[in-house]
């Protein structure tokens, strides 16, 4: 504890200073290298240790890759490169492995002759794995031999060993989570399963295997799944447009290499109002864009106006094509590699080279401009769903700013039937979108009114999934919800004005609550996603049944529950049993114990682990198309028990 001088002031002196040495960092505070604990930063591991093959791969040294999923949630991640090199590092004095697997930014690929590009420019990967694990093996073959080297919370339990003849290079991590660190240490099979597929889209004519290993008794062990394409993102957006129907036949593909940069870009244009846009750079995939997205939206703006222009698609005097109206329905994929990747933060989300944006938008320019005069057919179709686009964006934009004038941008004036919360400050206010006037009577009884708001909505919302926006704005109980946010929407959308930051989605435990809260939850991830990355919007859970005994009152918020609740109290004898259809049948009293208290209810916070993956499951359950729809219940209906009907 820092020393008091004589006039009771902090004397700050260097054996205050703490110094964290070795791997100590990672293990002092993980979530700065892999972001969370949880599942995701669980999961981030296997990540980690398959970017090093990966590296290998793309620099033309390893074709097949193996994670294989053992017993005790160990993970076994094996390739065949070049194997990490094992002599004496003339810096550390200590062999290259352990340099490699216990120094934090420690590589072969911060400017040595190693690799010509790496999605691990950072260094940390590895030896973050080894941090984080309470038990890593590497072992390493070369030159004829295999090496190995075991660690525990990142110490090695002693020095890098030769152990017999190997007659292959490769190497082979196996490593196991550290409970100490992670919340839970459990795989998601279909997680790895994700990742991996898109990885081996990414790295064409590589071979990733995937073994379950694990004990279960349900299915045949081990379960094994391979992935190898070798088209490359042409590949990677044909599965992307399988469940759509294409504007046009052909795709648009390109693969070049220029100041060496690899570029690979393929788009194509569906008839859907959503799009998918996918970027990566040295396989790491940038959710957040950068430079390369940049140049490429920039290079579809430019050519598909010229091209327009030159064709006299334009009337007089009309307005030209915009950034907004070319990415409607287009689905698009766009992998660059390069020596030095700049990223923006240690998760890597962001690109930042900016001398990418304009050499990626001159190479796409150029060869758009020869696929349109290539392909007329092809490219009237686009053009003709581009301007359908401009049109709705124009009819859009008018719609919304008369909301906006009535509404965000007139002094706030906030919906009638919203009951707000007399605090101002956002921080401790929450909002409550209740299903039904009468769900929502109860709830303007029962709530705090220093800090709980009410906004009730009548009945189903409209589906924005199959809506532009001109209609979703003319619809009144979504104009509601915007101006109650405070947050406005589409370009003019600020998320420092949200005017709550916990924003309660409460509906009845039924089929048609369940129908409202994926109605909202849609709304939210199309519109105001930036809401749910924040961490502000919930979903409420009522119970479903109350169980009394004379005064003794209980509820049970599942099926099971209220099976363990009568096993628990004797069966049914003496019992009165209440099972709610909906919040309305609550008193003030009943809802706010259970469903608005902060300290007895249960709130479950949204959060999007995948982007990709939450985009397609909103397409198939509540887009246009049936097909996918039907398959995906027949799919999954054995894992939706006890149906209310």
């Amino acid at each position: 504890m820092p020393k008091l001088d004589n006039n009771d002031s902090v004397v700050y002196r260097a054996e205050d200073i703490t110094v964290l040495e070795g791997l100590e960092p990672v293990r002092k505070r993980p979530a700065m290298y892999i972001g969370t604990t949880g599942p995701s930063g669980l999961h981030h591991l296997i990540y980690e240790a398959v970017d090093n093959a990966i590296d290998e791969a793309m620099n033309g040294f390893c074709d097949v890759i193996e994670v294989e999923l053992l017993a005790d949630e160990r993970v076994r991640v094996t390739d065949n490169g070049r194997g990490i090199p094992v002599d004496v590092h003339s810096q550390t004095k200590k062999s290259a492995l352990e340099t490699v697997m216990t120094v934090l930014h420690a590589g072969g690929k911060f400017g040595g002759k190693g690799y010509r590009v790496s999605g691990g420019l950072h260094g940390v990967g590895i030896s973050v794995v080894n941090a984080l694990s309470s038990l890593l093996r590497a072992e390493v073959c070369r030159e004829g031999k295999k090496y190995y080297q075991e660690y525990k919370r990142g110490i090695p339990q002693g020095p890098v060993r030769a152990q017999g003849a190997c007659g292959e290079t490769g190497t082979t991590i196996i490593f196991q989570p550290d409970k100490e660190i992670f919340e839970e240490t459990s795989f998601g099979i279909k997680i790895i399963l994700d990742h991996l597929r898109r990885q081996a889209y990414l790295t064409p004519k590589t071979r990733i295997r995937v073994l379950d290993n694990r004990t279960k008794q349900d299915a045949p062990f081990p379960r094994i799944y391979n992935f190898y394409f070798e088209g490359g993102v042409a590949a990677y957006l044909g599965n992307l447009a399988r469940r759509f129907e294409r504007e046009h036949e052909t795709p648009f593909f390109l693969s070049e290499t220029k100041e060496g940069v690899q570029v690979e870009v393929a788009f194509c244009y569906v008839r859907e109002i959503e799009g998918i846009e996918l970027s990566f750079a040295n396989n790491i995939i940038t959710p957040q864009g950068g430079t390369h997205m940049t140049g490429f939206r920039s290079a579809l703006t430019r050519a598909f106006n010229k091209y327009a222009e030159a064709g006299n698609f334009f009337s007089k005097g009309s307005e030209r094509l915009t950034g907004e109206d070319i990415q409607e329905g287009l689905l698009s994929v766009i992998s660059v590699r390069l020596p030095d990747p700049q990223f923006e933060g240690q998760t890597k989300s962001k690109l930042g080279n900016r001398e990418l944006r304009g050499l990626v938008e001159t190479l796409v320019s150029d060869r758009l401009e020869e696929f349109l005069k290539r392909n007329p057919r092809d490219a009237s179709a686009i053009i003709q769903k581009l301007l359908l686009s401009q049109k709705a964006r124009q009819k859009a934009s008018a719609v919304r700013q008369t909301i906006l004038r009535k509404g965000v941008l007139a002094g706030l004036r906030l919906p009638g039937k919203l009951t707000d919360c007399l605090s101002k400050n956002p921080e401790e206010s929450e909002i409550f979108l209740v299903e039904g006037d009468s769900a929502g009577g109860s709830g303007k009884q029962a709530r705090d009114p220093r800090t709980q708001a009410i906004l009730p909505l009548r009945g189903k919302i409209l589906n924005v999934e199959k809506a532009r926006i001109d209609k979703m704005l003319s619809s009144q109980e979504i104009q509601a919800i915007i101006i109650a946010l405070g947050t406005a929407i589409s370009e003019e959308f600020a998320l420092d004005k949200l005017r709550y930051h916990k924003v309660i989605i409460m509906t009845d435990a039924d089929i048609d609550g369940a129908h409202i809260k994926t109605l909202l939850l849609t709304l939210f991830f199309r519109y105001f996603q930036p809401v749910i990355e924040k961490g502000c919007l919930y979903v409420a859970q009522p119970p479903l049944y109350r169980v009394a005994r004379g005064k003794q009152v209980s509820y049970a918020y599942s099926e099971e529950e209220q099976q363990a609740l009568l096993k628990k109290l004797g069966g049914e004898q003496a019992l009165d049993i209440q099972r709610y259809k909906g919040l309305g049948e609550m008193n003030p009293e009943q809802l706010w114990e259970t469903t608005m208290d902060p300290e007895k209810r249960t709130l479950h916070q949204v959060t999007i682990e995948d982007v990709i993956e939450a985009d397609k499951v909103f397409d198939v359950l509540m887009g246009e198309e049936v097909k996918p729809r039907r398959k995906f219940i027949q799919a999954h209906s054995r894992q939706v028990a006890n149906l209310d009907i």
